[in-house]
C-alpha cells in the first residue's frame, strides 16, 4: 500500500523510533504490518499523552494565568495614577488661588519701585520672586484670562449647531476632535514648560527666547483653543446621549473598539507600554470629567429633575464600562503578543511613587502637579475652565446663600485635597520601601542607596564593605576631613 511505503521510508522510521524511545515503550508499533484498518483505528482512538510535553504545557498554563492577572494588575496601576490626576485637578481650584494671591502679595510688597518685567527676572543679584512663585503667578494669570475668554462662548448655540448635523458627520467630527485633543495636549506641555523656563531662567545669558510676554500670549491662545476642543467633545457626547436615535451613541462607543485594531498588533517595548498606560489613565479621567459636564448640562435643561438623572446614569455607565473593557482587552493582548509579564505594572506604580516622593523634596526640580502632568500627558487647565464654566451657568448661586455655599465648598475641597495628597505620599513611601527591601533581599551586594536620586549624598552606609574599596576609602577620607574641620 502507499501508506505502508510512506511509513517504511527511512526518515519517517527514524523519527518514529526516536519518539518511541523518548516516550513509553508500549507505544511502539509494528509499522511493517500497519494496515488501513489499523490506521483508521488509531485515528479514531487517540493514544497521545500530554505528559510527554509536560514542560510546554506548564508554560502555556502559566502564560494563560498571567493573561488573567493583567486586568487586576492594570487596575492597581490605573487607580493609583487616577488618584494622582484627581489630586492635580483639585489643586487647580484649591492651592492655585491661594498660591496666586500669595505670589501677587509678595510681588506688590517687595517690588513697589520695580516693573513687572524686573519682578519676573531671576538674576543672581536677587530676584523679587522665587521661581515657584513666578510659576504660580503665571498659572493664575492664565487661568483668569482663560476664564474671561471662555465665558463669551455660547454653549446653547454650539449644542443646536451640533445637533442639526447628521450621524456620520458627528462621528467624523468626534474622531477629529479626539485626534486634535491628543496632538494639542502634547504641544501644550511643551509650550507650558517653555513659558515657565523663560520666566525663571537666570539672566546674564545670551538671549535665546522671544520674551515672557509673547510666550504668555501664545500659552493663553493654546489654553483657549484646547478648552474649546474639550467643550466641543462634551457637547457632541451630550447630543449623542440625549438624542432619540441611539445610533450615534453606539457608533461613538464602537470607536473605542476600533482602537484595539491599531494597538494590539503593534510591537511594544516596556517604555512604550508605560506611555500607553499613562495615556489610558489620562483618558479615563478626561472621560469622567466630560460625563460629569454632560450630566450637569442635561440636568440644567430639565430644571434638575431627578428622573432625568436616573435616565442618564445607564448611558454613562455603559460608556465607562466599555472604556474599562477596551483597556483590559488591549493591555491583555499587547502584553501577550510582546511577551511582557503582568509584574511590569507594579514597576510602573513604583515609578509613579518615585515621582511623588521626588517632587516633595527640597531639591525638587518641578512642582508635584507639573511632574504628574508631564508623566501622564495631562493638562488640567482646559478641563478646569470647562468645568467652572458649566458649573457657573448650571448652578444658581446668588446672595448670601451662594457665597456661603462657595466658601463651604472650598473648605471641603481643600480638606479633601490635603487628605488625598497625604494618602498618596504615604502610599508612595510604602511602595518605595517595599521595593528597596525587595532589592536588598535579592541583591545583597548591590549598592544600597537610602536616599532618592535627587538627593544622593556620599555616605558610608550606601557602600558595602566588600564592594568598591577605592571608593570606600575616598569617601572615608572625605568624611574624616569634614569631621576635623568641625572639631
Amino acid at each position: 500500500m502507499k501508506l505502508a511505503s510512506i511509513v517504511r521510508s527511512p526518515s519517517v522510521s527514524a523519527n518514529l523510533s526516536q519518539s518511541s524511545s523518548d516516550g513509553n515503550s508500549e507505544m511502539s508499533l509494528d509499522w511493517r504490518n500497519f494496515s488501513l484498518y489499523d490506521y483508521i483505528r488509531y485515528e479514531l482512538r487517540g493514544t497521545y499523552l500530554l505528559e510527554n510535553d509536560a514542560g510546554e504545557m506548564r508554560m502555556r498554563r502559566d502564560k494563560f494565568y498571567k493573561f488573567l492577572k493583567i486586568p487586576r494588575e492594570l487596575e492597581k496601576f490605573m487607580w493609583f495614577g487616577f488618584l494622582q490626576c484627581v489630586d492635580v485637578f483639585v489643586s487647580l481650584f484649591t492651592l492655585l488661588p491661594i498660591r496666586f494671591l500669595l505670589s501677587l502679595w509678595f510681588l506688590v510688597t517687595k517690588s513697589r519701585s520695580k516693573s513687572l518685567r524686573d519682578g519676573l527676572s531671576n538674576n543672581q543679584g536677587g530676584s523679587t520672586l522665587k521661581p515657584a512663585e513666578i510659576c504660580d503667578l503665571l498659572k493664575g494669570i492664565m487661568f483668569i484670562i482663560g476664564a474671561s475668554l471662555i465665558f463669551y462662548i455660547d454653549t446653547s448655540m454650539l449644542y443646536h449647531i451640533i445637533k442639526s448635523q447628521s450621524v456620520i458627520k458627528l462621528y467624523i467630527f468626534f474622531n477629529m476632535l479626539e485626534l486634535a485633543d491628543k496632538l494639542i495636549t502634547s504641544f501644550g506641555l511643551d509650550i507650558l514648560d517653555t513659558l515657565y523656563w523663560t520666566a525663571t531662567e537666570p539672566r546674564g545669558r545670551k538671549r535665546e527666547h522671544f520674551g515672557v510676554i509673547p510666550h504668555l500670549f501664545m500659552t493663553v491662545v493654546y489654553i483657549f483653543v484646547h478648552t474649546i476642543l474639550v467643550l466641543l467633545q462634551a457637547t457632541t457626547l451630550n447630543v449623542a446621549i440625549n438624542s432619540s436615535n441611539n445610533a450615534l451613541l453606539t457608533i461613538w462607543m464602537s470607536n473605542n473598539f476600533v482602537e484595539l485594531k491599531g494597538m494590539v498588533f503593534k510591537k511594544f517595548e516596556k517604555n512604550n507600554l508605560f506611555q500607553m498606560s499613562c495615556n489610558d489613565v489620562k483618558e479615563r479621567f478626561h472621560l469622567l470629567i466630560i460625563l460629569f459636564v454632560v450630566i450637569m448640562q442635561t440636568m440644567k435643561e430639565y430644571n434638575w429633575d431627578e428622573r432625568h438623572f436616573w435616565i442618564l446614569i445607564p448611558y454613562c455607565l455603559t460608556i465607562f464600562i466599555s472604556e474599562f473593557a477596551v483597556d483590559w482587552v488591549k493591555h491583555c493582548f499587547v502584553t501577550r503578543f510582546n511577551d511582557i509579564s503582568h509584574e511590569i505594572y507594579h514597576t510602573y506604580t513604583i515609578s509613579l511613587s518615585y515621582d511623588i516622593a521626588s517632587s516633595n523634596l527640597k531639591s525638587a526640580y518641578s512642582d508635584h502637579a507639573d511632574t504628574i502632568s508631564k508623566r501622564m500627558g495631562f493638562v488640567p487647565l482646559p478641563l478646569g475652565l470647562l468645568l467652572m464654566k458649566v458649573f457657573v451657568i448650571s448652578v444658581p448661586l446668588n446672595g448670601w446663600y451662594g457665597i456661603s455655599s462657595i466658601v463651604l465648598g472650598f473648605l471641603c475641597l481643600i480638606t479633601f485635597k490635603f487628605w488625598l495628597n497625604i494618602l498618596l505620599i504615604g502610599q508612595a513611601l510604602e511602595i518605595i520601601e517595599a521595593h528597596r527591601a525587595d532589592q536588598e533581599s535579592n541583591n545583597p551586594l548591590k549598592r544600597r542607596c537610602t536616599s532618592l536620586p535627587a538627593s544622593r549624598q556620599p555616605s558610608m552606609e550606601n557602600i558595602p564593605a566588600n564592594l568598591n574599596l577605592p571608593l570606600r576609602s575616598k569617601v572615608l577620607n572625605k568624611e574624616n576631613q569634614i569631621n576635623n574641620k568641625d572639631d
